[in-house]
């Protein structure tokens, strides 16, 4: 095992967009970022390298979240190495919009599960996801969207049903819901669920638009 930082964070979907952007601010001389990656290496690796060019820390590991034995490889890579994971951030729609639709309870609930043994108390979970898909069905969504919406949704119930598993072990559970195109305001939010001393359960970002029923 190596010798680490003082923490150690995976933010799944990191090679891109809100993942991404998460992963460059989070990063700093205390902390080891893992930038999680499906099937884009040279994306997830500037990421890392832009991480390490400021002075933090950061690698990159290539998981499908959607297939459990990847997952389950990807979590032993990190207790291999590290022992510890002190935060997860699951950007909820992965490195690549079109395969938001794929998301759904199982998959962030069995992402969780596998991590929390690795999770001391005091670490954080944070679940990135849109007002769309939080208010999903209660309010309009964009043409298109109903599917991804409904998934993300499903995911969003499955992590809150975790709620007193997490509270027992010590560890944080806090929803991200913003704008869908929203990648600069976002990010700062992620970033401080997963590190601020008293984490909430929910943190909306933006205008009060999305409270207004269609």
């Amino acid at each position: 095992m190596l010798q680490s930082p003082e923490r150690i964070i995976l933010v799944t979907g990191a090679s891109r967009g809100v993942g991404a952007d998460v992963a460059r601010r989070i990063a700093g001389a205390d902390t080891h970022v893992i930038v999680n990656h499906c099937g884009r290496p040279e994306r997830a690796e500037a990421v890392a390298q832009a991480i390490r060019d400021a002075g933090g820390h950061a690698s990159t590991i290539a998981a499908d979240v959607h297939d459990e034995f990847a997952v389950a490889a990807m979590i032993e890579t990190i207790r291999a190495r590290f022992g510890r994971l002190d935060a997860l951030i699951l950007n909820a729609s992965g490195d690549d919009p079109h395969d938001a639709v794929r998301v759904n309870g199982d998959v962030h609930r069995r992402l969780a599960t596998r991590a929390m043994p690795l999770m001391p108390t005091g670490a954080r979970i944070v679940f990135v996801t849109s007002h769309q898909a939080h208010f999903y069905p209660d309010k309009a969504v964009p043409k298109g969207y109903a599917g991804v919406a409904a998934s993300q949704r499903a995911a969003e119930t499955a992590l809150y049903a975790m709620r007193s598993e997490l509270a027992h072990a010590g560890i944080g559970f806090t929803v991200v819901s913003a704008e869908m195109t929203g990648e600069t305001v976002t990010a700062p939010a992620v970033v401080n669920a997963a590190t601020t001393a008293q984490p909430v359960g929910i943190v909306y970002v933006g205008g009060a638009a999305h409270l207004m029923t269609a």
